[in-house]
């Protein structure tokens, strides 16, 4: 049951031989990260044809990371491009169910309640929330909101149910904040719906095998077994900065990382 981010050589062009080499490490599902953070919209061929990928590769969905858009923008102050990025999210709910997953990541987008426009983005990022929510049961699709600011993902955790929305906690960017990342995870892990893994220095979001960086592994794993999150691990790792040259040799040692993670949490969910 692990999981591997599909973009972990490149988030753009076919995506085929990435799911082969995938499949061959010995990964079940993997986290779709393709186009995340622009304006690309899926046809139904493109879905289609990424489903007979899956069933060829005996590959399942994890989640899939939606995008925010460069010009479909669904907290943008402006008017058209929020409702834009509002459909383009929705190809993206549509995309997840037709291949079998419940749950698509969003990142929030809000500055700093300091900025002299938030509230305005608020409104923003609400009234788009708001147009999402039929669509979202339509498609039977949560969505994640990635920890960044987290006092704010907070505010849209009380503002919205579970049933429309939760938390996706990437420990990298946790890992930044020092031990206020996992302490932010501890609040709120009753909400967890979604995981992306990696590690770094703590310094900068580097994408790294789990194990090679400074995350609180052990802390981690314990949370996310006491936490709602039930769907195993998923890696968000990618190659750029790992020193290793060999897609091959460097998907062994992720998927080695990641089965250790894995027993690391089912040993506390074990626990008495």
């Amino acid at each position: 049951m692990l999981s591997l981010t599909t973009d972990f050589q490149s988030s753009e062009g076919c995506p085929r031989a990435a799911l082969e080499s995938i499949a061959r490490a010995g990964f079940s599902h993997v986290h779709w990260c393709h186009h995340w953070n622009d304006d690309f919209l899926y046809g139904r061929a493109e879905i289609g044809q990424i489903a007979a990928w899956f069933k060829e590769y005996r590959l399942a969905l994890r989640d899939l990371h939606a995008s925010a858009g460069r010009e479909k923008n669904w907290g943008s102050l402006l008017p058209y491009e929020r409702q834009a990025g509002v459909e383009l999210v929705v190809n993206r709910m549509e995309m997840a169910a037709r291949l079998g997953s419940d749950v698509i990541i969003l990142h929030a987008q809000l500055p700093s309640p300091e900025h002299e426009q938030f509230q305005a983005h608020w409104q923003a990022t609400a009234k788009s929330l708001d147009e999402l929510q039929p669509a979202a049961r339509q498609c039977g699709v949560r969505i994640a909101i990635e920890n960044g600011r987290c006092e704010l993902v907070a505010r849209l955790l009380d503002a919205y149910g579970p049933d429309f929305l939760g938390l996706c906690y990437d420990c990298g960017h946790g890992n930044i904040d020092g031990p206020a990342g996992l302490d932010w995870l501890d609040k709120l892990k009753d909400r967890l719906i979604s995981i992306h893994l990696h590690d770094n220095d703590g310094h900068s979001d580097q994408h790294r095998i789990p194990f090679t960086g400074t995350v609180d592994w052990p802390r981690l794993a314990g949370l996310i077994a006491r936490s709602a999150y039930r769907k195993g691990v998923n890696c968000e790792a990618t190659m750029a900065n790992d020193g290793i040259a060999d897609p091959a040799q460097w998907l062994a040692q992720t998927y080695e990382a990641c089965a250790k993670f894995q027993r690391m949490i089912d040993s506390f969910v074990m626990a008495p």
